[in-house]
Parts: C-alpha cells; sequence; structure tokens
C-alpha cells in the first residue's frame, strides 16, 4: 500500500456524538501546529446516536478525514483492527474519543516510531503518569488487569493502554483476533516488533457521555490472556514465550537448591558432625547461593561484564527476596493448618507456590531488571 500520510490516528467509536466533533478537531490542530501531514480514521461500530451523520458532515469539509462503519463483530479492538488495514500511512496512533487520552502528545509518539521504536505506550503507571478522577472500583480493576498483563510483559508497566502508536510493520500480516478493549495486548503478543518506549500521560475520566467497563469486558480479557499465551507457546516465539521459559528456568533453579539444601543438610548434620540448626542455616544459604548464580547466568542471562559492586548489589537483592520468600512460605504453612485445619503437607505446597510467585515477580522486576 502506498503511504499517502505521515501517520493515521485511529479513532475506534460507539454512541460519542458529545465527543467525536471536538476529538477531531483536536487532532487536526495537533496536525497543523506539529507539521505532521496526517489522517483522521474513524471506525464506528454502528452507533445509535448521531456520531456517524457529525463524522460525515466534517468529512465533508476535511480531505483527511475518513469514516468506516462496521456492521458486524462489534468491539473496539476489532475497530482498531480494522482500522489498520484500512490505514493509508506507515505509522498507526490508538486513541479514545472521549479526551481521555491527551491529543497534545501524539507528536511524541509520531517522533518516537520514527526515531526507530517498533511500538510507542503512553504509560498511566510509570513516573509522570497519573489518571485523574476515576473511582475506587475502577482503579483497582485497572490496576489488577495491568499487573496480570504484566506477568506477559514484565518490562511494560501499562500492557493495557489503550494509547499508542505502532509501525505498519509489526500488525501486518500478524494474526490479531482481539476481543474487549485491550487492543495492545494483541499487538504485543502476536506483533513483530522488537523495541519500544513509554511515554508517561496523565488519563482523564470521560468528559462527555457513558464508560462502557462492563463484566464482560474482564472476561474477555482474561481470554485473550489465555489466547495469546496459547499462542505463544504454540509457536515457541515471542515475548510471552521467553517469559514463560524464565519461569520454567527459574523454577528448575529453585529445584536445584532444593536438593542443594537436603544435601547439604545431610552432609554437615551426618558427616561434619554439627548441630542440625547451624547445618540448616549453612544449607539454606548456600542453597540461596547457588540458585543466584545459575539464575544469573542461566535464566536471566545476567553473567555479563557488570562491575562486581553491581553483582554483589544483585546477590544483595535476591538474598533479601529468597528470605521474604522463606517467612511467606512459613506464614502461610502456620495460617492454613494452624489457622483453619488444612492438612500440613497441603498447606506447606500452597505455602511454596505462593513463595515462587513472590520470588520470581519480586526478582524479575527489580533484582534482574532491566539496567541492572
Amino acid at each position: 500500500m502506498t503511504d499517502t500520510y505521515d501517520l493515521t490516528v485511529i479513532i475506534p467509536t460507539f454512541n460519542e456524538e458529545e465527543n467525536i466533533a471536538a476529538i477531531i478537531g483536536a487532532v487536526n490542530e495537533v496536525f497543523l501546529r506539529s507539521g505532521i501531514h496526517g489522517e483522521v480514521l474513524v471506525v464506528d461500530d454502528s452507533s445509535k446516536d448521531r456520531t456517524i451523520p457529525i463524522v460525515q458532515e466534517v468529512a465533508g469539509r476535511s480531505d483527511n478525514v475518513r469514516l468506516i462503519v462496521r456492521k458486524e463483530d462489534h468491539g473496539l479492538s476489532q475497530s482498531v483492527v480494522e482500522g489498520f488495514r484500512a490505514a493509508r500511512s506507515g505509522i498507526f496512533q490508538v486513541i479514545d474519543a472521549d479526551f481521555s487520552h491527551p491529543p497534545e502528545l501524539i507528536p511524541r509518539f509520531y517522533e518516537a516510531i520514527r526515531g526507530g521504536v517498533d511500538i510507542a505506550i503512553g504509560s498511566r503507571y510509570m513516573k509522570g503518569g497519573d489518571i485523574e478522577q476515576w473511582p475506587l472500583k475502577r482503579r483497582v480493576i485497572s490496576l489488577g488487569a495491568t499487573a496480570f498483563g504484566r506477568i506477559l510483559f514484565p518490562e511494560v508497566t501499562d500492557p493495557v493502554s489503550g494509547f499508542f502508536a505502532v509501525r505498519r510493520e509489526v500488525v501486518s500480516g500478524a494474526p490479531l483476533a482481539p476481543r474487549g478493549y485491550k487492543i495492545l495486548m494483541e499487538v504485543l503478543g502476536k506483533g513483530r516488533w522488537r523495541s519500544f518506549v513509554e511515554i508517561p500521560f496523565v488519563f482523564k475520566d470521560r468528559e462527555e457521555g457513558e464508560s462502557k467497563l462492563h463484566l464482560e469486558t474482564m472476561i474477555d480479557y482474561l481470554r485473550q490472556c489465555a489466547d495469546i499465551t496459547r499462542f505463544s507457546i504454540t509457536r515457541r516465539a515471542g515475548p510471552v514465550w521467553d517469559e514463560w521459559k524464565k519461569i520454567a528456568r527459574f523454577g528448575l533453579v529453585g529445584l536445584s537448591g532444593i536438593f542443594v539444601n537436603m544435601g547439604l543438610l545431610y552432609a554437615l548434620t551426618e558427616f561434619a558432625g554439627l548441630y542440625y540448626l547451624i547445618s540448616a542455616a549453612i544449607a539454606i544459604e548456600l542453597s540461596i547461593v547457588n540458585n543466584f548464580i545459575w539464575n544469573d547466568i542461566w535464566t536471566f542471562g545476567a553473567a555479563d561484564n557488570l562491575r562486581f559492586e553491581r553483582k554483589i548489589q544483585r546477590f544483595g537483592s535476591f538474598q533479601v527476596v529468597s528470605m521474604g520468600g522463606l517467612v511467606i512460605n512459613m506464614g502461610v504453612l502456620y495460617l492454613l493448618a494452624d489457622v483453619f485445619g488444612v492438612y500440613y503437607l497441603v498447606a506447606n505446597l500452597v505455602g511454596i507456590l505462593i513463595a515462587f510467585a513472590w520470588n520470581y515477580a519480586i526478582n524479575r522486576h527489580y533484582t534482574w531488571r532491566k539496567g541492572t
């Protein structure tokens, strides 16, 4: 496809008569100020209000405004994918119609993509980002969805953001099959990309109209996460597959640590004649050292040329996290067995699983985060 424009701003809509004319005007004003030769592509899900005639009227006065009306398979994410296919540029920007995403930031996304990254993501959760005028219930739901998404994409602070830009090559030919509202998750999970950048922004609640967040939206999101995981495991490629490999390796390293612990405890007690509690303390520490070395070399591939002091810092962090995991394991064991009467072996298994999740998540995001 010949690129007629520098940038396509895709605006998915459904019953947005209060906002649509204003958001189109705001985007075109950004184009004018920044010198971007851009188009506005409104993809509508057969709105029942005056959204469609309003866009038609605006398009009649503006050569760079187009409207697509979808008759079936409605959904925000599906509309965005339709926009990807119809866009007449090499860079796509997705933005909501209700001014929850600030149009004035569009040039920053555009320049980031032109600078070489594959995806530019607007983040509410990195430094400089925020959410305004959201009730507690929506904040909790959003934080939960974000935390769940970060299991798949731990380097991205806001993988469920609806405010992002992407180059055509990332999504062209990708088997995108999204449901619900989290189109970025689909792009991250199935698109062909290597680099991304996040741009902080302040999310503002709807200025006009009604929020469309419902229970089925959350169910669609969980199904989408499962589908992305299935896709990655089947293809054995992509960032999600890489993350699952890290989790598996982390688990195998932890298993090796158990053998080190048990073997040393037995050897130091039976052959060296040490008091078993002293043997246990030594065995625990050496198993932590074992786990750190293998995770550093194998799980996270961080056995590089970092200064010795940085490696010591990393080991110190791992040590603290491991002790925290031990406390969690023992706490869960006591709570379930002594307070709730759960069979102690079952209680211990639950404690181990929770401690494993703690150890992996904290070490992944802090001990072996990028830059350390």
